[in-house]
């Protein structure tokens, strides 16, 4: 993929580290040598709403901004925010989601219902469906705020980048009290599904 262009989409709600996470994604392909793009929208994000973020890295890219059916990899930390962004992904892509259910604003007021099986719909619609309780092994890791590091890890397992570098970024990125914890989530997270 690193050939053409890679296409990452990040999703979750506020105060999941969406945004960190495609940070950490975004910088780790610059140090690798490659052209790197990225945008977000995070709205309402510190009241729990919905966020996202673009990571698109190859030889050269010119938009920071994946077109709807493009996307390579989809790294949702929240089930249902998987599926409003689904549309952004082509047939073939794989697919990685937290297994947390957090009830929208209208759920929780009766205007909608939650819908009974995400994973099992987008099994429906791609391939390479990974899913993932992610906040039990952030707990095990220390913090169940490291959510966004097994994540990674689990990412990591998929692009050509050396474990090294997705560390070494890492450990940059995370506040030096939270580096142990943050390590251990992404080594958790890339363990997965071996």
């Amino acid at each position: 993929m690193v050939r053409g262009v890679t296409n990452l989409v990040f999703c979750g709600v506020g105060g999941q580290g969406v945004l960190l996470a495609s940070e950490v994604a975004a910088q780790v392909a610059l140090e690798a040598g490659l052209d790197v793009k990225k945008s977000e929208v995070h709205g309402m994000a510190q009241r729990g709403g919905s966020v996202f973020s673009h990571v698109r890295f190859g030889e050269r890219v010119y938009s920071p901004v994946i077109p709807l059916g493009e996307g390579h990899m989809l790294v949702a930390f929240e089930e249902l925010e998987a599926l409003r962004y689904a549309p952004y992904l082509s047939n073939q892509a794989r697919v990685m989601v937290n297994t947390l259910r957090v009830n929208p604003i209208t759920v929780l007021s009766g205007e909608a219902t939650y819908p009974r099986d995400p994973v099992g719909m987008l099994r429906s619609r791609f391939l390479h469906v990974e899913a993932v309780d992610a906040l039990a092994l952030a707990v095990e890791a220390g913090s169940p705020r490291a959510v966004n590091s097994v994540m990674l890890g689990l990412l990591s397992r998929y692009l050509p980048f050396d474990p090294r570098l997705w560390l070494s970024v890492l450990e940059a990125r995370v506040p030096a009290r939270a580096r142990e914890i943050n390590v251990r989530a992404f080594g958790l997270g890339r363990e997965l599904f071996s």
